[in-house]
Order: structure tokens, then C-alpha cells, then sequence
């Protein structure tokens, strides 16, 4: 009995333990379960890195007999609980497998997933933060395996497929080039290829010798592939690369040009001697009839190559424009928006600009209009390229029409505070406005005289805004049907002082001359004479005069002249000059002038060899002589000899303003005097000129109408020299977007048409 007892008692337990199970368990531990963990290597090989995993689960499970309670009525013990079996088959996965599924999910079994076990959804479990590393890990160790794979193929591969590309049967030489074509896809591949310099010559023969576009197209893209390697470009130049893709610039096939123009691009680039074979090569020569594509990223890399190889040279700049370069950039300028190819093409445009057979080229095509259209944008980096060229072209387009919409837009661009932009602007301005009476009154119409002032206030000691800035208001104010309301205009703008103060030290003669000539159209306008000489005008130019004169004297001959800052003092002397005889008509300047012991050095400027330089010191004499003190000083000094003489000068001016001062010192001589001064003037210039004779016999002040102005000639339009090239590259990334990845199916179309 107590034998059954205890029988029953242990049945009883297991019963007990396994409603408990039920009940409570809310996971296996694995120990009920009895799971263990197998691995399946079926379909797996050695470095594919996907082997799966499986879990093999052995449950041991008892049915519990289903009694009914007193009040249940045949509910199961578990009160509405699934049956074991469905728990068994919900909780199976081990904590090693629920590690497993976190790390390594492409083991699990299709179906199979592990059940969450963190009650917050939103934070990640430890198996989960360790998931991450783990999973680069062993990424990390497949690539370098693949990577050594690919290698070792390659390595294995290149020694067959260089004897291969060499085949007299071009199906063979095909084959292999896709071959080499797929090989150059992976780095480590790649890698071989460029250390194998027979690789890459047959590479080049049979690119060179390809009787098919598809063999062809395959070998230029393998070379495309090399190029962005510094030992792949080395191998190219080496193997003769350079002749052979030129070549392929003429192929009909438009993925063969792309690798073709591309590879070369990247030479240009990277590799020393590059840009020398390339014009060996003829590549100028192929490359500019390519600007009559029409794919814009093509264009770019293009035009890019042509801007690599003209910059510096001469030769290569003559070429592009004998093949139609600057038609065909222009064009482009004209009808493209893509930001990326109209700079490349405006850098070519810049360095053109400043070749004087390229410049009248890119004018007459239209290259001022084109250029000026992008003047508004938003990309910098082309509005200043642009103004850059603009301004190297400016010179050559003095007489060219149809430039309105640009005149505004460059006197608005007065107005920015980027120093380039303002040197560009001031420059091509004074270009623009020089000897040509429309664009000045449209620039004075435009507000430029304002703005142009304003410049100049800005610029302070930055010589190049301020030269051209003056030049330009020096132009503005003379010979056109406005030239009176501009010199009115710098008055009443505040202009005059800040234009005297240019006068001042430390001297940049360039800037000196231009304001010299400024100040001497400025004083043509009445209203204007007193500001200048109380904005100190006077005793500026006039030590300006001695000091220029002084410097002429050191040489003695016109083939020994004295340049300054690459400005000719005679041309200094002869502007301060004619500034002073133009505000000599005004009584009170006439005294301040003549009262600073000037008449001495005036009658010596009479004997210079520069033939303006005696003009304007006769105009000054004539001028200063109608005040009798100064006209008795003048004869003094014995003017009367050099006067006599340029009256048979065949310079009408000269001989006009020596016959006026003859008159006006000679009204107090005596009757003999005066006879043989009439004598010397019939036998002169005048006996064919009644009108200038009673001009002269008069002694009326010369109007300035009366003789013709000095021409802006005298200052002529600025030629800039070749710039620096810009170091900003073009995008790294321009050439991918637009290679397309191709297959080997040669009737495959190219997606993005020439």
C-alpha cells in the first residue's frame, strides 16, 4: 500500500508540474525543450558569407487530462489557455537563437523570427545595440575575402587575355575586351590590370585596330575605367594611350566618344606631359568640331579640355580659332542653361579673350551680347567669369552695336561691393564709353556718372577700380550731346573734391593721367571752375607739371622717354597742361596760375619736341596773355622767337594760338614790330584763312569749339594681359552621372543622345 501510495503521489506531481508549466511559463529556457542548435550547409559555399542556419527543437510534452471543475463544465485546466503544442511552437527559439536572429538574420529559417523580448518597442535591446558592429564585421570580412578572390582571378587571368586581345580573329579580340571590360568593374581587378603594362598596350592596339564599334566601345571603356587611377594614367601615356583615343574623338558611336573625351579629360588633369601629346595628337583639332553637339554634360567636359590646353598657349589658341572655336562658344553662351557647361565654356572664352586674333572673333560673333546675358544670374562663379572676358573683350568693342541692355546692367553692377565685380565693371565701362558718342549718352542716361563717383569713393586706394572708374567718367564728359550734363553731373554729385584728391600722393600715374584729363573736361563746363580751384585743382596740377617736366628733362631726345608706372611724363606734362590752358579762362584761375611763377616754364614747354605738348603751351600762353601783366611777362621771357616760328607750323592749332599771343604782347610795341608780325602772318597759315586771321587780329579768347577736342584717342581703350587660370576644377562628379552603365549588348540605345 504504501508502495502505490507513493506511485500515485509521484503521478500526481507530474500532473501538477505540467499544469504549472502551462500556466506559468511565459518563455522556454531551453532546458524543458531540450533545443539544440545545427547547422545546414546545404546550397552554401565557402565565401558566398550567406550559410544558413537552422534550429532543430526536440519538446518533450505531456497531455494534461482535461477534468472539470465544479463550476466549469469541461473548460480545459488552463481556464481558455491554447494547447501546449501551440506554445511549444511559439516559444521554441533559444536565447542563442534569439542572439543568432539579431546578428546574422539571413540565417533564420524561411518563416522563422524572433520573438521580442523587450517590453519598450522604442529602445533597443542589448542583442540588438550588439547587432550593428557585428553585421559590419562581417561584411568587412566578406569584401576582403571577395576582394583577395578578385585579385587572384585577375592575377591569373591577364597573362591569357593579353594573348587573347592580340588575335588575329577579331570575334576573339572582342570576347576578350569584354572580358577585360568586366574585370576593370571590381577595384582589386582593376588594380592588376594597371600593374600589367602589356595589359594595357594590348588594351590600346586593339582599341586602335577594333574592326567592330562593340570591341571598340569595350576597350575605350576599360581605358575610362584605368583613368581614374594615378598608375592607370602613367599606363595610358605610356602605352601610346593619347594618339588612340584623339583617334576615337571622330567615332560615330556616342558611348565611345564619351569614354574618349572623358579619359582625356582626366590626362589633362593628372598626368604630367598630358596636354602636349594631346596637341601632338591633333586633339584641338577634333575636339572643337564637337562643340556642335548637343548633349550639355558633354559639351562641358569639352570645352573644359579645350580651356586645359589654350590656357598658356598660343599656338593651341590660333588653332581653335582656325577650326571655328569661338562661333561654336558663343553659340553655346547663347542658347544652353546649364550652369556647369556655360562656365566651363566661359573659362575658354576668358583665355581666348585675351589673344588679339581670338578677340575681334568672339566680338563679331557676338560673344558681348551672349556673355552679358548671364550677367543677372545666380551662379558667381559665371557672373564673374563672364565680366572677366567682358572686360578683355571690351577693347576690341568700341564700335560694336546693340550692347544697351548690357550698358544698364554693368552701370547697376557699379553699385556691388565684390572688388572684382567692380573692376570688371569699371573696366569694361571705360571701354565701352571710348570714342563712342552713343554709349556715352546711354551711360550718362543710365545714371552712370552717379554710380561712377560713387566707385571712386569706394575704391580708395584699390588703382584698379579707380583708374578705369576715372577713364570712364573722363569719356563720359566729353565730345557727345550729354558730355555737358555729365561734366554738370560730377558737381552736383560731390564728385569734384574727390576727383582732386586723386591728384595727391602718393602719385599712381596711371590714375594721375586719367584724373588730369578729367579735370580738364570737367573745367570745359563754366559752373565748374570755381569748385576745382577751391577743391585745390591748380597747385596739384601745377606740381604735377614740374615734377613730370623735371623728369623729362634728364633725356634729351624723344627715343629716350621717361615712363613711369608704364605712363610717359611728356603725356602728364601735356595733360596738366592743357587742364591749366582750359582753366585759364576763367579770370580768377587765370591770376592764381600766373601768380605761381608757371609763364617761365610754359615759354620753355614752347621748344619740346612733342608736338601736343607745344599746343597746349601755346593755348595756355594765348590764354594767360590777355592779362596785360602777364602778357608783358610772357614777352619777357622771350617767347616772341619760338612764337614766330610755330607759325609756320602745319598744325593749325599751334599756329592759331601763336599768332593770338604775338597779337596781345605786341599791342604795346611799337608800329615796326607789329608790321613785321603781320608780314610773318601773311606769309603763314592765314593768308588761306581770312576767318582765323580776324580770329587772331582780334585777339577774341579761343572758344573750345574752335579747335577740335582731344580726342578719347589720346587715351586709348585698355588690353588686359592672359589671366591666371582660376584653380577651381571642374565638379569631380560630372563624369559619372552621364557614362552609362552599359551592358554587352551592343543594340542597346544610349540613353542620353548626342
Amino acid at each position: 500500500m504504501e508502495m502505490m501510495s507513493m506511485q500515485m503521489s509521484e503521478a500526481d506531481s507530474v500532473v501538477k508540474v505540467a499544469e504549472w508549466q502551462q500556466t506559468y511559463y511565459a518563455s522556454d529556457s531551453g532546458i524543458q525543450s531540450g533545443a539544440t542548435t545545427l547547422r545546414d550547409d546545404e546550397s552554401s559555399t565557402e565565401y558566398s558569407g550567406s550559410k544558413k542556419y537552422t534550429g532543430n527543437t526536440t519538446t518533450s510534452t505531456t497531455t494534461a487530462p482535461a477534468t472539470a471543475t465544479a463550476g466549469g463544465g469541461g473548460d480545459t485546466a488552463a481556464g481558455g489557455l491554447r494547447s501546449p503544442t501551440d506554445l511549444d511552437a511559439q516559444y521554441s527559439l533559444t536565447r542563442a537563437q534569439r542572439v543568432r536572429a539579431a546578428m546574422f538574420p539571413e540565417t533564420l529559417v524561411e518563416g522563422e523570427a524572433a520573438m521580442p523580448i523587450q517590453s519598450d518597442t522604442s529602445q533597443q535591446s542589448n542583442v540588438q545595440r550588439l547587432a550593428e558592429p557585428s553585421q559590419l564585421l562581417k561584411t568587412a570580412i566578406v569584401h576582403l575575402i571577395n576582394y583577395q578572390d578578385d585579385a587572384e582571378l585577375a592575377t591569373r587571368a591577364v597573362p591569357e587575355l593579353t594573348k587573347l586581345l592580340a588575335d588575329e580573329d577579331p570575334v576573339v579580340v572582342n570576347k576578350a575586351a569584354m572580358i577585360v571590360n568586366q574585370l576593370t568593374r571590381k577595384e582589386a581587378s582593376r588594380r592588376v590590370l594597371v600593374q600589367s603594362p602589356a595589359m594595357v598596350g594590348a588594351v590600346v592596339r586593339a582599341m586602335t585596330t577594333a574592326v567592330d564599334m562593340e570591341t571598340a566601345r569595350c576597350t575605350a571603356s576599360v581605358l575610362h575605367s584605368l583613368s581614374h587611377q594615378r598608375e592607370g594614367l602613367l599606363a595610358i601615356f605610356t602605352s601610346g594611350g593619347i594618339p588612340a583615343l584623339v583617334r576615337m574623338l571622330s567615332s560615330p558611336v556616342e558611348s565611345v566618344l564619351f569614354y574618349a573625351i572623358t579619359t582625356l579629360h582626366n590626362m589633362l588633369l593628372h598626368q604630367e606631359g598630358a596636354k602636349m601629346a594631346v596637341r601632338l595628337a591633333d586633339g584641338l583639332q577634333r575636339m572643337v568640331p564637337l562643340l556642335k553637339k548637343s548633349n550639355p554634360k558633354f559639351l562641358a567636359i569639352t570645352t573644359d579640355c579645350l580651356q586645359l590646353l589654350s590656357y598658356g598657349n598660343q599656338e593651341s589658341k590660333l588653332i581653335i580659332l582656325a577650326n571655328g572655336g569661338p562661333e561654336g562658344l558663343v553659340f553655346i553662351m547663347r542658347n544652353y542653361n546649364y550652369e556647369k557647361l556655360l562656365w566651363t565654356t566661359s573659362r575658354v572664352l576668358k583665355v581666348l579673350s585675351v589673344c588679339p586674333s581670338n578677340k575681334p572673333a568672339i566680338v563679331e560673333a557676338g560673344g558681348m551680347q551672349a556673355l552679358g546675358q548671364h550677367l543677372t544670374g545666380s551662379s558667381q562663379r559665371l557672373i564673374q567669369n563672364c565680366l572677366w572676358t567682358l572686360r578683355n573683350l571690351s577693347d576690341a568693342a568700341t564700335k560694336q552695336e546693340g550692347l544697351d541692355g548690357l550698358l544698364q546692367i554693368l552701370v547697376t553692377q557699379l553699385g556691388s561691393d565684390d572688388v572684382n565685380m567692380l573692376t570688371c565693371a569699371t573696366g569694361i565701362l571705360s571701354n565701352l564709353t571710348c570714342n563712342n558718342s552713343r554709349n556715352k549718352t546711354l551711360v550718362t542716361q543710365y545714371g552712370g556718372v552717379e554710380a561712377l563717383i560713387h566707385a571712386v569713393l569706394r575704391a580708395g586706394e584699390k588703382e584698379d577700380v579707380a583708374e578705369p572708374a576715372v577713364c570712364a567718367l573722363r569719356h563720359l564728359t566729353s565730345r557727345h550731346q550729354d558730355a555737358e550734363l555729365a561734366q554738370n553731373a560730377v558737381r552736383l554729385h560731390y564728385g569734384i573734391p574727390a576727383v582732386v584728391k586723386l591728384l595727391g600722393q602718393p602719385h599712381y600715374w596711371p590714375v594721375v593721367k586719367a584724373t588730369v584729363g578729367l579735370i580738364r573736361n570737367l573745367a570745359l563746363c563754366p559752373a565748374n571752375q570755381a569748385p576745382l580751384r577751391e577743391a585745390g585743382a591748380i597747385p596739384r596740377l601745377v606740381n604735377l607739371l614740374l615734377k613730370a617736366h623735371q623728369d623729362t628733362q634728364r633725356h634729351t631726345s624723344s627715343a629716350q622717354q621717361t615712363y613711369q608706372d608704364g605712363v610717359r611724363m611728356e603725356e602728364i606734362v601735356e595733360g596738366c597742361t592743357g587742364a591749366l590752358h582750359i582753366l585759364a579762362r576763367d579770370p580768377i584761375n587765370r591770376g592764381e596760375i600766373a601768380s605761381m611763377q608757371t609763364i617761365p616754364l610754359f615759354v620753355q614747354l614752347l621748344y619740346s619736341y612733342v608736338e601736343n605738348v607745344k599746343r597746349v603751351s601755346a593755348g595756355v600762353l594765348c590764354e594767360l596773355a590777355l592779362d596785360k601783366q602777364s602778357a608783358e611777362l610772357i614777352d619777357a621771357e622771350g617767347a616772341s622767337a619760338p612764337l614766330m616760328e610755330l607759325l609756320h607750323s602745319s598744325n593749325e592749332g599751334i599756329a592759331t594760338y601763336a599768332a593770338a599771343v604775338l597779337f596781345r604782347i605786341s599791342e604795346d610795341k611799337s608800329s615796326d614790330y607789329r608790321k613785321r608780325v603781320s608780314v610773318e602772318l601773311t606769309h603763314s597759315l592765314f593768308k588761306h584763312d581770312p576767318a582765323a586771321w580776324e580770329l587772331a587780329h582780334t585777339a577774341v579768347p579761343l572758344e573750345p569749339t574752335y579747335l577740335a577736342d582731344e580726342l578719347d584717342g589720346s587715351y586709348p581703350p585698355y588690353g588686359y594681359a592672359d589671366m591666371p587660370l582660376d584653380t577651381l576644377p571642374l565638379d569631380p562628379d560630372l563624369h559619372e552621372p552621364y557614362i552609362p552603365d552599359m551592358t554587352y549588348d551592343p543594340r542597346q540605345a544610349y540613353p542620353e543622345p548626342l
